[in-house]
């Protein structure tokens, strides 16, 4: 239908007709692209490069970028394989490496840590036993008393129960009377119907 009347379906070289109603009444065939109203010319694969599912553009290869009408192919550095990504790095440096500039250099590992993996922070952690100092991994010093204590924040010791960490030592805790030690057995509270004054633990009035 052309306004008022009806006009012969033209199809075009490298198309068929679709037999609709509507729209051009023809489609251009598989490989080849619309250029204008009544045109299908051939989609150009370059190198590199393969025809999309929908036979109408292309794409490249694994391993290769689209650079203007070209697949580029990617040049890895020593120690990289290639990212899977559909953004960001094309590549992707193996374990034990770490990404600078266009390189991937070893990461230098400290004594007494081993690789985590993380993808911020130090790729690296100080081994059991063992806390982050200056870029090394030094001993943990247990004073007598203690305990080896692997949280992430704090000394890398914790006083045994009935001990108090006073600097770098723990020391014995005096429970008053009326008193015990609280759940985490490194201070004392009052017993009930009693309250801390003057650090005794009096009666409650």
């Amino acid at each position: 239908m052309n306004e008022d009347a009806c006009v012969a379906v033209v199809v075009p070289q490298n198309a068929y007709d679709t037999n609709w109603s509507y729209g051009s009444g023809w489609e251009c065939l598989h490989g080849f692209r619309r250029t204008d109203e009544a045109a299908c010319v051939e989609v150009e694969v370059p190198e590199g490069g393969f025809l999309a599912p929908s036979g109408e553009r292309w794409r490249c290869l694994r391993g290769y970028i689209k650079v203007d009408d070209t697949c580029q192919e990617i040049v890895l550095p020593a120690n990289a394989y290639l990212a899977d990504a559909s953004y960001g790095s094309m590549w992707t440096c193996e374990r034990g490496f770490k990404a600078t500039d266009d390189q991937c250099t070893a990461i230098a590992v400290p004594a007494n840590a081993y690789l985590n993996g993380s993808g911020y922070g130090h790729p690296w952690t100080c081994e059991r036993g063992f806390f982050e100092q200056a870029g090394l991994c030094a001993a943990v010093a247990i004073p007598a008393n203690a305990f080896f204590d692997d949280a992430i924040y704090g000394t890398g010791w914790k006083c045994e129960r009935g001990y108090e960490a006073s600097g770098e030592t723990c020391e014995f805790i005096n429970v008053p009377e009326n008193a015990h030690l609280d759940r985490s057995g490194n201070r004392w509270e009052c017993n009930k119907n009693f309250q801390k004054s003057k650090g005794l633990c009096v009666l409650n009035n």
